[in-house]
């Protein structure tokens, strides 16, 4: 298994973290790769992509204003596998990326993982009083096919507000 690399380029409109790279990403070395995820299908019905793009499509999220990161590089096949000592490292990580690269906004897929990682048991979905610099903070469900709690018309209306903001 491998570390996915970041889809990622200076001042994008917004930067996309998910928890971790599931098994099947970090088998095929793409994001949101696994049949079951959502992620795709919900970026498209919300407005953020022409077209439903295919996990190996990633690349072309550049062209429109987009990118994907995680929080934590390490693979696994629930995200409540990680630690939250990883959660929080990768919190920090993160937002050394967001200073880097300086997206409009940085929108986390998983308000459990943002909550550790940041440290704010009091997060909810949506956009949050916290900046990062200049970059606003946006919280989106993950879209992970375990997260049977979002079907996917809720999940890409989650994702259609962010994407009337952006």
């Amino acid at each position: 298994m491998q570390e996915i690399g970041d889809v990622i380029a200076p001042g994008l409109r917004v930067l996309f973290c998910g928890i971790n790279p599931g098994l099947v990403s970090a088998a095929t070395g793409h994001h949101f790769a696994r049949p079951g995820n959502r992620f795709w299908p919900a970026l498209h019905l919300a407005g953020f992509t022409p077209r439903l793009f295919r996990p190996d499509e990633q690349a072309e999220l550049l062209e429109l204003g987009l990118g994907i990161t995680n929080v934590a590089p390490r693979p696994s096949a629930r995200a409540d596998e990680l630690t939250k000592a990883e959660l929080i490292a990768g919190g920090e990580k993160l937002v050394e990326k967001v200073l880097e690269y300086q997206p409009q906004w940085l929108a986390v897929v998983g308000v459990t993982a943002y909550r550790d990682a940041f440290g704010d048991r009091k997060a909810a979905m949506g956009e949050q009083s916290r900046r990062i610099s200049d970059t606003r903070v946006w919280i989106l469900p993950n879209p992970s096919g375990l997260n049977a709690h979002y079907t996917l018309p809720k999940l890409a209306a989650a994702y259609a507000e962010l994407a009337k903001v952006s």
